[in-house]
């Protein structure tokens, strides 16, 4: 990794493990831990905002260099050795327990809240970069999952061979389906691969035979990505997911050097979309966060805590 991109790195508050894998404690974490504010993924899923290792075992590569995206770009390079699975986790975890330390000594932290975060019981493979190029992120799943952490994973669909070749899934897999059709993916989402649309199209025929919770999430962008609504329902119908997220971009990160405020959709255009969408691949929204321009779209109770899914319910 180049030096002044690693220093950039730590300056924007990521901790490295071995140049390709990373931490960074999210916005929703510190909100829960101080103002008891929460991700909009508890109340979706059950998982605890506090207890969220947010992490990415690849942050070195991505094959889309998407507008919306806050990544910093234009910095991939390739691995000379990847860290084990058990050792990047403990690394992971042991960076997260020193960010949160200044929490300890805050009075609007409750000390027992403070010691649930120093054992993060879910991981978010979802920071920056591709996960899915990890070369042992099968086995990274499986010590999640012996050590009871739920995972939930996103990618981006442009590779269908390595999600296939996958023995372990993630308990909630996501798919980002930015684009409509290929002509505004290739606008948004500037794939590195020039067939990267079909790439996509192979994964969401794949998506049905998954054996794991499937999740298409929309991150939409007014003005660039927004609307569509009959191409979108016609990529979900494909898919067949579980559950369907449509999610307001938000101007945050590198993100704003390529797009502006009124890029955001509002929550009603988002729940407009969502209703409209909806109607079109037989879901109805079961879940919604106006904080997080987010909506939730399924049949009720599908949306279930994912602990107890799996019979964990400590």
């Amino acid at each position: 990794m180049d030096q002044a991109y690693r220093d950039l790195l730590i300056k924007q508050q990521y901790r490295l493990h071995n140049d390709h894998a990373a931490v960074k404690l999210c916005h929703w974490m510190k909100e829960s831990m101080l103002h008891e504010r929460h991700c909009y993924k508890q109340d979706f899923y059950g998982i605890s905002s506090h207890r969220c290792l947010q992490m990415t075992p690849a942050i070195n590569e991505c094959s889309h260099m998407c507008t919306f995206c806050w990544r910093i770009q234009e910095n991939d390079f390739e691995v000379r050795e990847w860290a084990e699975p058990k050792e990047m986790l403990d690394a992971l975890i042991e960076h997260q327990r020193k960010l949160i330390w200044g929490f300890k000594g805050d009075p609007r932290c409750k000390p027992e809240m403070f010691e649930e975060a120093r054992n993060p019981n879910q991981v978010a493979i979802s920071l920056a970069g591709e996960p899915i190029t990890y070369p042992y992120l099968s086995e990274f799943l499986d010590e999640c999952h012996r050590r009871r952490m739920t995972t939930f994973m996103v990618t981006n669909g442009t590779y269908p061979e390595r999600l296939e070749a996958l023995d372990t899934l993630p308990m909630q897999l996501y798919v980002t389906v930015a684009a409509p059709n290929e002509e505004v993916y290739r606008k948004v989402c500037r794939p590195k691969v020039t067939d990267g649309w079909d790439r996509i199209m192979r994964t969401l025929e794949m998506m049905p035979s998954l054996d794991t919770r499937t999740v298409i999430r929309h991150t939409l962008v007014k003005d660039v990505n927004f609307g569509w609504v009959d191409d979108y329902a016609r990529l979900d119908n494909i898919a067949q997911p579980d559950l369907i997220e449509p999610k307001g971009y938000v101007f945050v990160g590198g993100s704003r050097q390529r797009l502006t405020m009124s890029c955001m959709p509002s929550f009603d255009e988002i729940r407009d979309f969502s209703r409209q969408l909806g109607e079109r691949t037989g879901f109805e929204i079961v879940k919604e966060r106006a904080d997080s321009r987010v909506v939730l779209l399924g049949h009720p109770g599908e949306e279930t805590d994912v602990r107890r899914i799996h019979g964990w319910t400590e």
